[in-house]
């Protein structure tokens, strides 16, 4: 069975590992830009921009639901190290957006 390979190693070289912290880095970099071009004054408006940073998040959260259903059961050290990654990076653009009080 190649797909169940319990390591670290093996696991993150699904999809479903690495898409997370993907995603939560577009938001982050949807947040550089916006403040990049627009500042960090509050907008009457969410915007567009605003939209596409929850469509992300909720994207991210997803996947890693997705991900612990699979493989917590497969092989639960590895896969557990890699969920608290994949929070722990899901939250730098939240932590940034309550930095920047939007």
């Amino acid at each position: 069975m190649p797909d169940t390979d319990p390591t670290i190693r093996g696991l993150l070289r699904k999809p479903s590992a690495w898409l997370p912290p993907v995603l939560s880095s577009a938001a982050l970099g949807l947040i550089v830009a916006h403040v990049a071009l627009v500042g960090v004054a509050r907008q009457a408006d969410e915007g567009a921009e605003a939209r596409f940073f929850q469509l992300l998040m909720l994207a991210t959260a997803v996947t890693i639901v997705a991900f612990a259903v699979r493989w917590l059961p497969v092989a639960p050290k590895a896969a557990v190290l890699i969920v608290a990654l994949q929070l722990l990076i899901a939250a730098i653009p939240m932590i940034t957006l309550a930095a920047l009080e939007w």
